[in-house]
């Protein structure tokens, strides 16, 4: 695959679904396809690409993407904002609330360490106040949402697990831990393109949205698209969580900046 063809490919996969591979990442991209191109056996890129746009109802353009989009994670990750959303939007919410229900979004999931996180936090911080939740898990990757549902991770991927919690809600299993399956349950996987219309208008009702490091693989353009379903999909009031090195104001005005003790938070207005 000649550096033209890439351009090609990165602007399809744009097209498709909002993701902004750029000149950088040239090699990266060529050594898969080329893999891929082998793999199923075909003589020039150029074979490939029509058989990634027309020949298999989605399951090569799928199968790149997982390909392409894996992410390295690990539980309780960027553990101020973590602390802010446990000890005070989770005890805003239960004042202000009228219906005894939290949900929440981790948008851009990943191998499901942050769902899982942030449904031990909702379990730990809402025993005794007569609240349900429920946390949706989402992610253009099919791979990666098939390795969450099995609850099995790594020693690197639990290494911030408070002691407590490790003991509580992970089983060693070898060289591996196991999470809860009563954790399990309150987490809800999801196969989804963020850029998705019609899938994104069915995602709502939500008090936190999370879509930590995820927008910075977007362009502008699709960052402020993904931000208005964000902002759609939110209970007035609501909060979104992004990553330490992402901005919402760079994208959107839509949302006001409230400032807590351990974070500062991106709100929809009207609570």
């Amino acid at each position: 695959m000649n550096f033209v063809e890439y351009q090609n490919l990165a602007e399809y996969l744009y097209q498709k679904t909002g993701i902004k591979f750029e000149d950088t990442k040239y090699d990266f991209v060529r050594r898969r396809v080329e893999e891929r191109i082998k793999k199923l056996g075909f003589k020039s890129f150029r074979e490939y690409f029509f058989h990634l746009k027309y020949g298999d109802k989605g399951e090569e353009f799928q199968l790149l993407i997982n390909i392409l989009t894996i992410n390295e994670t690990y539980f309780f990750r960027e553990y101020s904002q973590l602390k802010c959303f446990a000890e005070e939007v989770i005890p805003e919410l239960i004042q202000k609330k009228t219906v005894k229900h939290i949900k929440v979004w981790s948008a851009g999931c990943s191998t499901g360490e942050e769902p899982y996180t942030l449904a031990i936090i909702l379990k730990e911080m809402l025993e005794g106040t007569g609240f349900t939740f429920q946390v949706d898990a989402t992610d253009i990757n099919s791979r990666v949402i098939e390795h969450a549902r099995k609850r099995l991770y790594t020693k690197r991927s639990v290494k911030d697990v408070p002691d407590v919690y490790l003991a509580k809600y992970f089983r060693p299993r070898g060289e591996v831990y196991e999470l809860s399956a009563e954790i399990a349950r309150y987490v809800n996987f999801q196969l989804l393109n963020l850029l998705d219309e019609i899938e994104m208008s069915k995602m709502s009702g939500y008090d936190a949205i999370f879509c930590r490091n995820v927008l910075i693989y977007f362009d502008d353009k699709s960052r402020r698209e993904v931000a208005l379903h964000f902002y759609r999909a939110l209970n007035p009031g609501g909060y979104i969580f992004l990553g330490h090195s992402e901005s919402m104001s760079r994208i959107t005005s839509v949302f006001k900046l409230k400032k807590f003790k351990n974070a500062i938070i991106y709100q929809k207005p009207g609570a």
